[in-house]
């Protein structure tokens, strides 16, 4: 250390220069050295009070004896704890019951969203909305019904999947099959165009004729009435829901070149209670649509 002074304010200068600057050698301020001591205080406390050094295999417990693992496993003991008084009820009780008792039906819409984001959203959107070959599932229109019952045996077997219980439907290429020539999709196409909206005015074909191309082709699956057939998964074609499109062009393509959707079974990838929850949490989404 230098033994010079600085002479306008007498302390000792440290011996280092820059461009003519002399760094004094000063004193840490009192109020700096105040919130040190404090830290190394808080320190020891902390190092005396909580866990904190490793010996061996072991550690310091502290005087507190807090452990986070302990005490994480202990929060996820009790929620577990706290899921099954609900879950149980889900798992004995019908459908009918559980929606008319309002504890758990909260609980069904608490854990609905997170069981839907997780395993349905890629397909249906976060919003249910769906999109061109995947259902809105917020409408009243449900290919394979829309009874609580009904929509939890479809996520549990699945529609065209591997389960061996599966639904299966398939709507038959008209077209690039050679079942119907082209005027006769076209007139087709026509007559359902009047069904679900009378106001449109088909671009091609002539919806009287269409009627009884219908009537020859459609009816085994669709109903007379066109109204669909829960049995096989054939939808109501005079209602505004579509799920590949509502157009003539849209329809004249699937009229032409057939449909076949499919969906996974979820039997093994989720439980009967969790399958539950979310079949509730669909009907109960659907109640709740404007």
């Amino acid at each position: 250390m230098s033994l010079e002074r600085d002479p306008k304010t007498g302390w000792l200068t440290t011996g280092h220069e820059w461009n003519g600057l002399t760094e004094l050698n000063t004193p840490l301020p009192r109020l700096v050295s105040l919130f040190l001591a404090l830290a190394v205080l808080f320190s020891v406390g902390c190092w005396v009070l909580m866990p904190a050094w490793p010996v061996g295999t072991t550690y310091t417990k502290g005087l507190l004896g807090l452990d986070d693992r302990t005490e994480l496993t202990e929060s996820v003991k009790q929620a577990t704890t706290d899921r099954t008084t609900w879950t149980d009820q889900i798992a004995t009780r019908s459908f009918a019951e559980i929606e008319a008792e309002p504890r758990v039906m909260t609980a069904v819409r608490q854990t609905g969203p997170v069981l839907f984001g997780d395993n349905c959203a890629a397909c249906h959107g976060r919003d249910a909305k769906g999109g061109k070959g995947f259902p809105d599932l917020r409408t009243t229109s449900w290919l394979w019904g829309g009874s609580p019952e009904a929509i939890a045996e479809t996520i549990r077997v699945g529609i065209n999947s591997a389960h061996p219980e599966s639904r299966n439907s398939q709507m038959p290429a008209f077209g690039r099959d050679q079942i119907l020539q082209r005027t006769d999709i076209e007139n087709v196409v026509a007559y359902v165009l009047s069904l679900s909206d009378p106001k449109e005015k088909p671009v091609v074909g002539n919806a009287e004729a269409g009627k009884a191309v219908f009537t020859a082709n459609c009816v085994v699956c669709h109903g007379s009435e066109a109204k669909g057939t829960a049995d096989v998964g054939a939808p109501n074609l005079t209602d505004s829901f579509w799920m590949y499109g509502g157009d003539g062009t849209s329809i004249y393509n699937t009229v032409w070149g057939g449909r076949q959707g499919h969906m996974p079974t979820w039997e093994s990838r989720l439980s009967p209670v969790d399958r539950k929850i979310l079949a509730l949490y669909l009907v109960d989404l659907g109640k709740l649509r404007p």
